[in-house]
């Protein structure tokens, strides 16, 4: 829920509309890629028009290659962004300014230190921060199960 929150925007829509930001074409819940899309047989425009719910059970089959590889908050973000780095250390490098500077450049907002590397954790620290946020009054259930 916290890897969703935080990829359908700042306040957390969970909206299967929602488009990325940046102009990639990702869209939904996990902003799913066009090529990630076509890979599973569907469209942009398929995922667009799915309600959340059924976005939900497109969410699932996207995480099935994954199922017991995901150990940490991290990891399931690393699905959704970055799946080579699933089950790497937390301070492995996603992308440097001198490696791959285009993909550092599109994800320098999560360059926490500002020193050129975005590790994994640096990665996922707003999506952690996220779930952390989302664990507090007033959004914890209390009520009966």
């Amino acid at each position: 829920m916290a890897c969703m929150a935080w990829e359908t925007g700042p306040r957390a829509r969970f909206t299967p509309t929602v488009r990325n930001a940046a102009g990639s074409g990702a869209i939904g819940l996990i902003q799913f890629m066009p090529s990630t899309l076509k890979s599973m047989g569907r469209t942009v425009e398929q995922a667009a028009a799915m309600t959340a719910v059924e976005q939900l059970d497109l969410v699932r089959e996207y995480f099935e290659p994954y199922r017991n590889r995901l150990h940490s908050l991290s990891d399931v973000y690393m699905a959704i962004l970055w799946p080579a780095a699933i089950g790497k250390p937390e301070t492995s490098a996603l992308w440097t300014q001198e490696g791959r500077p285009t993909t550092y450049r599109q994800n320098s907002g999560l360059d926490i230190d500002g020193n050129g590397v975005i590790t994994k954790a640096e990665a996922a620290a707003k999506v952690r921060a996220t779930l952390e946020a989302g664990m507090q009054v007033p959004y914890v259930y209390e009520g009966p199960l």
